[in-house]
């Protein structure tokens, strides 16, 4: 999997939004804020479709686009590079947030969810 540049990932967002067998027409209008013409999100789609995030079907004269790729599939996989590419470790990552200012309610939900993947054990 790749990164994808911010204005395919706005047509991502929009598709798994909408579901499986989602229209041209239904994508153009979640959309619209962008100002985008139909061209430029057919040639997204078709670059989305290249690299496999999506499946295109033809039903009738149209298109029906469904992503193959889940959200949080993509938001695991950035994550994990925007990460490594920044801050090489998680531990370089927490120290980051630290050094801006944690809230003690934000250090109390970072503790809950290391908890939870430690299955509730102290180590």
């Amino acid at each position: 999997m790749k990164r994808l540049p911010d204005t395919e990932l706005e047509v991502m967002k929009a598709l798994w939004s909408t579901g499986p067998d989602t229209p041209r027409s239904v994508l153009e209008d979640k959309l619209t804020p962008f100002g985008w013409a139909s061209n430029t999100v057919n040639t997204y789609l078709a670059r989305l479709a290249d690299k496999g995030f999506v499946s295109v079907r033809r039903e009738g004269k149209s298109n029906l686009y469904t992503p193959l790729i889940s959200q949080d599939e993509y938001q695991a996989f950035d994550s994990r590079a925007v990460l490594d590419r920044l801050y090489g470790s998680p531990r370089n990552f927490v120290a980051a947030l630290a050094r801006k200012g944690l809230r003690r309610s934000e250090l109390e939900e970072l503790q809950s969810l290391m908890d939870q993947l430690n299955g509730g054990q102290e180590q």
